[in-house]
């Protein structure tokens, strides 16, 4: 049977252009598939591609204690840089954590301590924080061990009006967990569809429990094209309208042609018609 999301995998380009446009939900792409970490002609490229927002990385390769990205100069750059071509970063991601894991690591949280207030200084609302390979959250110890340690912290975030999003192979309720044992408005989920699916959760039924306040980002991400494989993106979408979210969804996607901008464009458009379908 020929369903809408058949025709949206099947032929991404070939819904009606003049489609009612929801304006409130703006893409934005992630530094690192532009091949561009902690780069800042990741912005650029963001803005030829047609991108409203880019997620910057703040860098693994740590140098005398501190992040790529922790530099005054480097900062303001972006921020000036990204105000001209009018994007918006939309958020950072501390992607450090995929070496010095929170749950092990007392670095952890020095380097999340470190990225809100990088992440002040560069106007970007949020932090992503990666929880996964040896930083996972295995079991309910994990997650209440890393949540004990944001507790510590999250002043500091709400201080700054700097969001903390978690990002993991969790349950929507594992990660409510975590958030009610934090108890702030400062830490959300940073849900990522595709983890969520490839880890046997149903995905907008997810959304729909979490809720407008629980979720801070978005990333759409598929293991190809999207919209090629079984990730439900028609039926994510459905739910993200029904709770009224209005953030940014950030792409999270390998270039399967290995040339990003047409791929990335490709994906773009698919995101924008689906949104407003």
């Amino acid at each position: 049977m020929l369903t809408r999301r058949t025709v949206l995998a099947a032929a991404p380009f070939a819904l009606p252009a003049l489609l009612p446009a929801r304006a409130h939900i703006k893409v934005g792409v992630c530094d690192w598939n532009l091949r561009k970490a902690a780069d800042i002609t990741a912005i650029a490229m963001a803005s030829e591609i047609g991108f409203e927002g880019l997620e910057v990385s703040l860098g693994r390769k740590v140098t005398d204690g501190a992040l790529p990205m922790d530099s005054a100069v480097m900062q303001s750059r972006f921020v000036t840089d990204a105000r001209e071509r009018r994007i918006t970063l939309t958020s950072t991601c501390l992607d450090v954590l995929h070496v010095h894991y929170m749950k092990l690591d007392p670095l952890g949280a020095k380097f999340t301590s470190d990225a809100i207030r990088i992440t002040r200084a560069m106007g970007a609302p949020l932090i992503l924080l990666p929880y996964f390979g040896k930083g996972a959250l295995d079991n309910r110890d994990d997650m209440a061990r890393v949540a004990d340690i944001l507790k510590e912290i999250i002043g500091e975030a709400e201080r700054s009006k700097v969001v903390l999003a978690l990002e993991n192979t969790i349950s929507a309720e594992d990660n409510a967990f975590m958030m009610d044992r934090v108890g702030s408005d400062y830490l959300k989920v940073y849900y990522d569809v595709a983890n969520s699916h490839y880890n046997g959760f149903d995905v907008p039924k997810e959304i729909r429990w979490l809720g407008k306040q629980r979720i801070g980002q978005v990333h759409f991400k598929e293991r190809g094209y999207l919209g090629s494989g079984a990730v439900p993106l028609a039926e994510s979408a459905a739910a993200l309208h029904e709770i009224g979210y209005e953030g940014f969804i950030n792409l999270e996607l390998p270039s399967p042609s290995g040339d990003i901008p047409a791929d990335m464009r490709r994906n773009l458009e698919y995101t924008r018609k689906l949104m407003a379908a």
